[in-house]
């Protein structure tokens, strides 16, 4: 049998040949050796038993022919530390949606003071982001919802496997949470624009509902800004995730249905308008 390093230059080869990403060759191969990066290295001149090798090399078919996301294959995906469990009922978290939380953890400590603060994430898909808020600020009041049924699932499997307390709803947008107060709206909505091109791997094995966001890409940025108002504290913070061309569109909704208010935008690490952060003092 190769060696593991072996089998990694390999297969690498075969996913940049294939126009896919090699990085996920070593997710797999590591994922099926059961080592991480340190255990890897201090392995990779052994043979690859030849069982793990046979089911390494069915997914990595699996993700160059068939176009299956790595993160499926392996069943989780980690997002600020923790690792979530995903399915195709959910989008896979991305790195860019750490820095939201990262602020809304910044604008928390600084615009609140030491009361129980409580959180609700809109559309939470896995349960990243309000878990790892729950994580950060054990004493946040976190709910979320979604309205997905099978997301919800995921959702609470993950908040029982990291141990966190969190009330998870289903339902519309803003509708579950009907007569509560929030000082705290966070969500990452869909915001991709009715017919805008998108990824194979990424429109083929992600729900569609948590993806497209109507004509102009705000349908529910709108309803968001329409409906929060009668669920809000006096002080209140609402943060978004929105698409990189959306900043300004945004900032012209929320003045008008959310006047009196500060609106913050800040870029993501790769310089673009990613983040509105809308603030009430």
């Amino acid at each position: 049998m190769p060696t593991y390093k072996e089998i990694l230059k390999l297969n690498e080869s075969y996913a940049s040949d294939n126009g896919k990403e090699p990085t996920a060759i070593k997710r797999l191969i590591m994922h099926h050796a059961g080592l991480n990066a340190t255990a890897y290295y201090q392995h990779q001149d052994e043979e690859m038993p030849k069982a793990l090798y046979q089911v390494f090399l069915k997914d990595v078919d699996a993700y160059i022919k068939k176009n299956t996301p790595v993160q499926h294959l392996i069943g989780h995906e980690y997002f600020y530390g923790y690792s979530f469990h995903v399915s195709k009922d959910v989008l896979i978290p991305r790195y860019e949606t750490e820095e939201l939380v990262t602020n809304v953890l910044d604008y928390i400590e600084n615009l609140f003071d030491q009361k129980p603060i409580r959180c609700v994430d809109i559309g939470t898909g896995s349960g990243c982001i309000a878990i790892s808020l729950k994580k950060e600020r054990p004493n946040l009041i976190v709910s979320a919802s979604d309205i997905s049924k099978e997301a919800l699932k995921v959702a609470v499997k993950n908040a029982q496997s990291l141990g966190v307390d969190i009330t998870f709803k289903q339902g519309d947008m803003m509708i579950p949470f009907a007569g509560e107060t929030f000082d705290v709206i966070v969500s990452n909505p869909p915001y991709l624009k009715t017919g805008e091109v998108v990824e194979s791997i990424v429109l083929d094995n992600e729900p569609h509902v948590a993806l497209f966001g109507g004509d102009d890409g705000l349908k529910y940025y709108r309803r968001l800004f329409e409906e929060s108002p009668a669920l809000l504290s006096p002080r209140f913070l609402i943060a978004l995730e929105h698409g990189y061309d959306s900043a300004k569109a945004i900032r012209k909704l929320a003045k008008k249905l959310l006047p009196g208010t500060e609106i913050i935008h800040k870029k993501d690490m790769q310089g673009r308008d990613r983040m509105t952060f809308i603030v009430k003092k």
